[in-house]
């Protein structure tokens, strides 16, 4: 397999491949500098362009909510208690971000706690931190924002929060500031272009997660949970 690959991973055999499909589409070869993309309007930009942070807030609770989301507003002060809410309430044994408690002032209330065992996602833990992700009856993680027109949390992967993070416990509740939720998607991933293009953020994968996951084609009955979480919660902290 190893030889296939190399073999593939040429540049004659990408010139080949790419010369191929413009033969099959019966038309010349270009680049994008010869065929600049022009978008057809400026919707990206200016939908919901112009909402306070208010507004916003209000907004990506009602599209969350619908989208099966236990959506929560609350002062950093009163996270800790919110946490211990949803620990209870899902009678969990969590995975955790470790990395980022103290930006919450959350280090006391996570020494305080009392839930055995706890699971972190710990990079040098390998495929380990799959296993314990799935072994998690809930995921409490960060999300980098909360889009208002979908009620989408996004969250770039990194050693601390990897993929199966989000989506192999069977509860997850992602935090955010308030400060953190944006229009719609465009925002964010400028946002995440420069991130890259600077080398401030370096990952392998964004995960755009709008609710729970739902099936609507069985027989046309919805099924909420029917792969990854069951349910999802997002908390919004206002004074962050």
């Amino acid at each position: 397999m190893t030889d296939y690959l190399q073999e593939a991973d040429t540049a004659k055999n990408q010139e080949d491949f790419l010369n191929r499909i413009a033969k099959a589409a019966n038309r010349p070869r270009h680049t994008l500098g010869e065929d600049p993309f022009v978008p057809v309007n400026d919707l990206p930009e200016t939908t919901l362009a112009g909402k306070s942070q208010d507004e916003l807030l209000e907004l990506a609770r009602k599209n969350s909510e619908e989208v099966h989301v236990d959506f929560h507003v609350v002062k950093s002060a009163d996270l800790g208690h919110t946490l211990n809410d949803f620990i209870q309430e899902k009678e969990i044994n969590p995975s955790f971000d470790e990395e980022k408690w103290q930006d919450y002032s959350l280090g006391k209330w996570q020494d305080n706690l009392r839930v055995d065992p706890i699971y972190y996602w710990e990079p040098e833990f390998g495929r380990q931190n799959i296993v314990n992700a799935n072994n998690s009856d809930g995921a409490i993680g960060f999300a980098d924002f909360l889009l208002a027109e979908s009620g989408t949390v996004t969250v770039a992967t990194y050693p601390q929060q990897g993929r199966m993070f989000h989506f192999l416990p069977t509860h997850y509740l992602a935090i955010v500031p308030k400060s953190k939720i944006l229009p719609r998607s465009r925002q964010a991933m400028d946002y995440y272009q420069k991130a890259i293009q600077d080398g401030s953020l370096q990952t392998s994968n964004i995960n755009f997660i709008t609710g729970p996951s739902n099936s609507g084609d069985i027989e046309m009955v919805l099924i909420v949970g029917v792969h990854g979480p069951l349910d999802m919660e997002y908390v919004v902290v206002e004074d962050m």
